[in-house]
């Protein structure tokens, strides 16, 4: 594992963009996930790491800036954790969140503001996907192995050309193991629960640092655990500690190794 520390920086994490075409990643095409794994011309960079380490914001620039498709796994878990708390799905039912999986219609389209915005069945549920209560569920969810795998067909789908940019917690060590590059992402917990609490008062949304520092620890210690998939870095990947860079400073340093692998 290569590890990369960064100079002191700025923390300012505001970046504008001008508004991007519509980047549709909703698999049509349902081919084998065999299939869709021996497509090793199509290049993957997977940027993983836990909760709030900015790897979404991260992973939608780089892919941005490549051409490439986009895929935020954890938003996958968080629209069946959302769908299933409409629904008064009980979480333990395990044949009733796998349809939820197999059947939801899921788009990501980067908005004007350069954020990733995430379509279920064509309507715009990215803020409620911000909800604590929603990413509480969805670290729950995750760890049920049926749904698990459902979900881990429905990723490799989203291998097409140009190429794939993919954040997550097993993309590296699980769904993309051949990937060009493995990012793995960090930052101190106390670090994480500040970009968290900006982040959601920015959208109008209400937090407490104080609550979102101890939901980010509790879910590092189910990630880090659980029996399935548990969060780690791939031996071959380059870890940032992004504590002291900006967005624009790990956005560099990202296309940078990818570069020379591309």
């Amino acid at each position: 594992m290569t590890v990369v520390q960064g100079e002191v920086a700025d923390r300012q994490t505001a970046q504008t963009e001008q508004a991007r075409p519509v980047i549709r990643n909703t698999p049509v095409d349902k081919k084998s996930a065999t299939q869709s794994r021996r497509k090793s011309a199509v290049p993957v960079i997977t940027i993983d790491g836990p909760s709030g380490s900015g790897k979404g914001t991260i992973a939608s620039a780089v892919a941005e800036q490549l051409g490439f498709h986009f895929l935020d796994s954890g938003a996958l878990y968080r629209v069946v954790a959302l769908a299933s708390l409409k629904n008064n799905i009980d979480e333990h039912n395990t044949m009733a969140l796998v349809e939820l999986a197999r059947s939801a219609e899921i788009e990501f389209r980067r908005g004007a503001d350069g954020d990733s915005q995430v379509f279920l069945s064509g309507q715009n549920v990215t803020r409620d996907l911000r909800r604590e209560e929603v990413g509480d569920c969805a670290s729950r969810v995750a760890t049920i192995p049926k749904l698990r795998s459902e979900l881990l067909t429905r990723q490799r789908l989203w291998r097409k050309p140009p190429g794939l940019v993919a954040d997550g917690r097993d993309m590296g060590t699980v769904i993309f193991p051949d990937a060009i590059l493995k990012i793995y992402l960090t930052a101190s917990a106390e670090i994480r629960a500040e970009r968290r609490h900006k982040q959601l008062i920015d959208k109008g949304i209400e937090a407490n640092i104080a609550g979102l520092l101890a939901d980010i620890t509790a879910r590092d210690e189910r990630d880090h655990n659980r029996e399935i998939a548990p969060l780690k870095p791939a031996e071959d990947s380059v870890m940032i500690d992004s504590s002291a860079l900006s967005i624009e400073e790990v956005v560099t340093k990202v296309l940078d190794f990818a570069g020379n692998r591309i």
